[in-house]
């Protein structure tokens, strides 16, 4: 993606205090899409396949302004999401939370307990937090005993996020 397609892209984005600048019609018109999430789609794949950590976080971007994430982004995403190479660890937690799939709870258990490096500095465990939210809407079995399984965690921030969770799901 070039720079002015970056910055066409960019201003899909809420700033601090400011709404976005372009509309998604705009940004689809021209990559000479008519369907925002199959652009995000195109635009992730293309990321994920260069490594270009800019590229993907454009496409979570246009995937956020398209709306509510399908079942297609599901693959990509979970593969993406272990990835040294980009920043979007927290996005993609809370996009695949928003899918609420079984599939995704192996996923989901190993974010409450890998930080990446650009993330290390985090005493709060937001990636983890999402993590635990996102299990936490996930009605199955597994996502309930992975919950249970976070309830010794040593982090204190994990174990009562997962606490939460469980209370919130009537499980405790």
């Amino acid at each position: 993606m070039t720079p002015e397609e970056q910055d066409l892209v960019m201003g899909l984005a809420v700033g601090l205090g400011e709404g976005p600048t372009r509309t998604l019609d705009e940004v689809l018109a021209h990559f000479g899409e008519f369907d925002g999430r199959a652009l995000a789609l195109r635009l992730l794949r293309d990321g994920m396949e260069r490594r270009d950590a800019d590229d993907v976080e454009m496409a979570l971007i246009v995937m956020a302004a398209a709306g509510a994430p399908a079942e297609e982004f599901l693959e990509p995403l979970t593969e993406l999401f272990p990835a040294e190479w980009h920043r979007e660890h927290e996005d993609i937690v809370s996009t695949l939370g928003k899918l609420r799939s079984p599939r995704t709870v192996p996923m989901l258990v190993l974010a409450t307990h890998w930080v990446p490096e650009h993330l290390d500095w985090d005493e709060n465990r937001a990636l983890a937090v999402k993590a635990i939210w996102a299990l936490g809407a996930i009605p199955i079995a597994e996502a309930r005993e992975a919950l249970e399984g976070l309830r010794g965690d040593e982090n204190e921030i994990i174990r009562e996020n997962a606490v939460k969770q469980l209370a919130r799901r009537g499980e405790l």
